[in-house]
């Protein structure tokens, strides 16, 4: 991500999407409420002497949508932000999507929280870590996959035509592999391609390289902290879980790290908690909801705090 333009004044902030795990970001930094700016397409009505005017092209034009919903799928490359249409040269006050994909640039006109801050900062900073490419082979099948910041996607699942044979030809040997080739070369494979397969020196190589990555990546770091959460849950020790909870620790002063499910970010007695635990120099993490660990966290009721010291 990057960001084209900022004004505190008006509160616009215009970002460029540069890959999908922006996306991801844009999902949890645009609300109910904001006005999001962006070129579309949208048809023309012509002008005729009939009661109902034709339907005329598809132009691009550039809308202010005031958002109602906002809807993104795991890897399609694509967010949709719906609304009413506030600016733009026709059909105001009436009902439009934006889909917003890689590429695409948009200005977002909203009141910015330290977190939503932070959040652009992650994806700025992460776009400078390029992504890395798995390729797992053996004499069977070849599974790519690419590691992004939100998780590991697996591309593309290549079987060998020699499956089950015991003496395979050389030249389906010659052909499985150019295959591979082929699909890799077709990729961006960013930083590196990792290759692994059997063999004891590099599965181990491959479980030391591949836990060096994931521990980088944002899933990583918020598992490993809601699951540090559910150890204290576990021995009784310093945990706060569920509103009540944590409103009571955050009272004491004794939050050390608050957990909050990005489905409860945008709660605005959740957002006073956050600030109040930033205030007390507290560190506040927002897990997202896709993945296990964020879905542990929204069963105690999207709200965990780790403590510095008891409270019961």
């Amino acid at each position: 991500m990057r960001v084209l333009h900022r004004d505190a004044k008006t509160g616009e902030v215009r970002l460029k999407i540069q890959n999908a795990d922006d996306l991801w970001h844009l999902c949890n930094l645009v609300e109910a409420g904001d006005l999001v700016r962006a070129f579309t397409y949208r048809r023309e009505e012509a002008a005729t002497d009939k009661v109902r005017p034709e339907r005329g092209e598809k132009v691009r034009i550039k809308l202010g949508i005031r958002v109602e919903r906002v809807e993104y799928q795991d890897f399609s490359d694509r967010l949709r932000i719906s609304g009413v249409i506030a600016e733009g040269p026709q059909d105001l006050g009436r009902h439009h999507t934006l889909i917003v994909g890689v590429d695409d640039d948009l200005t977002i006109v909203k009141e910015w929280r330290d977190h939503h801050l932070r959040r652009i900062e992650e994806a700025v900073e992460a776009t400078e870590r390029p992504l890395v490419t798995v390729l797992s082979i053996d004499d069977e099948e070849a599974l790519i996959a690419v590691i992004h910041q939100m998780g590991i996607r697996e591309v593309a699942t290549i079987h060998s035509e020699h499956h089950g044979k015991m003496f395979p030809g050389p030249d389906t040997r010659a052909a499985y592999f150019q295959e591979i080739l082929s699909k890799v070369s077709a990729m961006d494979i960013g930083m590196a391609l990792l290759v692994v397969g059997p063999g004891f020196e590099r599965e181990d190589f491959a479980r030391f390289v591949g836990a060096k990555i994931l521990e980088e990546t944002r899933v990583a770091q918020e598992t490993r902290l809601v699951e540090r959460l559910l150890e204290e849950v576990a021995k009784g020790g310093l945990f706060a879980y569920g509103p009540d909870e944590v409103r009571t620790a955050v009272d004491a002063g004794a939050v050390e790290t608050l957990l909050v499910s990005d489905e409860k970010v945008k709660d605005l007695s959740v957002e006073d908690l956050m600030r109040r635990v930033e205030s007390a120099r507290g560190r506040v993490v927002v897990v997202s909801s896709r993945h296990e660990a964020g879905k542990k966290l929204v069963g105690l009721g999207g709200l965990g705090g780790i403590l510095r010291f008891p409270i019961r």
